[in-house]
């Protein structure tokens, strides 16, 4: 048998290090997700002893992303989304605006192009589908109206990333990068249609052949009374909705997975589906977290220490008040705005695939790549303490209220 297997061993030894230091982080009362972090940078090449394959891990973290995806559409129906997009889509759409012209300012600070700027400051404007959803799953917030609101504005800044990939080697070169040479031919115009109706293309498929094929197909496994066969059932619907929408429509596996449990939603059978595939979406959404940490190179800390203070501080400060500022301007309450604004005070997987499209473009320089990861991880490593001091405010006023009547 060869002993060359790095799937195996990204496995037990990712879970082993995840176990053990996600319970000393539950132990000093911290997040377990730091714990995965830690044991993410200690699988990376940065640091002495075992190196893990990045490639196999960050394939395991897409998986989850699909099923926490997934399982969000189980609970978020059409009307809900319908129902927010009044301030989800401007909310959104404004607040990538000022976070990318915050990052740009950042980079004009470093001597950086203004192509390169653009790049930097997308990549700091979107936040991680993993780390919002958990933090909201944490506190049953997924349901609640700043839940949905969360949500909805992160399904509208996927959308918009979906399209900023896609558009990003078509005008490379009018930002100072190289253009592949497939994009060189298709006009800008052309490209921007192509996006849009793929788009379009999939969130109709979806509500036309999708809301009546998956809830016929799951009734079927049902009455076949195995349960094994549900359990497969619906995690070959998330991942195979997933890859079908990437494959063929070009958009996003979060964005697939997560229409095709919102389709899911309409059976009877949603919240037994959404039960079966709890465990899997809990042991994939560590790999994410390790994955993360296994892009982290610690000397960046050392080396370039107020760059990443500045980039940490338009993530986490920056994105924060712009969220605020917004929510309270659709006259929401204050609550509401705090909740958003921590939600959204961190950067994750988009961010990783922007900087690394933006690389290889010539679009982004090695340096602006590993500020991006170093703002990632410490951004998640922030987010749920600045959820912690918020639990703790809305808990003194829910005790001061009773005071005041």
């Amino acid at each position: 048998m060869p002993h060359d297997t790095p799937l195996l061993s990204i496995l037990v030894i990712g879970f082993g290090l995840a176990f053990v230091f996600g319970a000393i982080a539950h132990r000093l009362r911290m997040p377990p997700l730091i714990g995965y972090l830690v044991a993410g940078i200690l699988c990376g090449p940065f640091t002495p002893g075992f190196v893990g394959d990045s490639h196999i891990a960050s394939e395991l973290a897409e998986i989850g992303v699909i099923l926490l995806m997934f399982g969000v559409g189980l609970h978020f129906s059409l009307a809900d989304l319908l129902a927010v997009k009044w301030i989800a889509i401007p909310g959104a759409v404004v607040q990538i605006a000022l976070a990318t012209l915050m990052g740009m300012g950042l980079a004009w600070g470093f001597g950086w192009t203004w192509g390169e700027g653009f790049v930097y400051g997308l990549a700091l404007s979107v936040a991680s589908t993993v780390v919002l959803l958990k933090a909201l799953q944490d506190r049953e917030l997924v349901e609640s109206p700043e839940g949905r609101i969360a949500v909805g504005w992160l399904i509208v800044e996927d959308l918009a990333m979906v399209l900023a990939l896609v558009l990003l080697p078509a005008v490379a070169g009018l930002l100072g990068g190289k253009a592949p040479a497939s994009a060189a031919d298709t006009s800008l115009g052309i490209t921007l249609l192509l996006t849009l109706g793929k788009v379009a293309a999939f969130i109709a498929f979806m509500l036309i052949v999708g809301r009546r094929f998956i809830p016929w197909l799951l009734e079927k496994i049902v009455w076949s009374g195995n349960r094994e066969l549900f359990r497969l059932a619906v995690l070959a619907i998330a991942l195979g909705v997933a890859y079908g929408a990437a494959s063929l429509f070009g958009v996003s596996f979060a964005l697939g997975a997560f229409f095709a449990g919102m389709v899911l939603a309409e059976s009877p059978f949603s919240h037994r589906a959404a039960e079966e595939s709890l465990p899997l979406r809990d042991a994939f959404s560590v790999l994410f977290f390790i994955s993360v940490g296994m892009l982290f190179n610690p000397r960046v800390l050392v080396d370039d220490p107020w760059a990443v203070l500045g980039t940490v501080a338009v993530i986490v400060i920056g994105k924060s008040l712009a969220a605020y500022a917004i929510v309270l301007a659709f006259r929401h309450k204050q609550n509401t705005a705090l909740t958003i604004s921590a939600s959204l005070a961190q950067i994750g997987e988009f961010s990783f695939i922007l900087a690394s499209l933006g690389l290889s473009l010539g679009l982004l320089p090695a340096r602006g790549h590993a500020l991006v990861i170093a703002g990632a991880l410490i951004s998640i490593l922030i987010n749920p303490l600045l959820f912690s001091v918020l639990d703790r405010f809305k808990a003194r006023q829910t005790a001061e209220q009773p005071q005041e009547a």
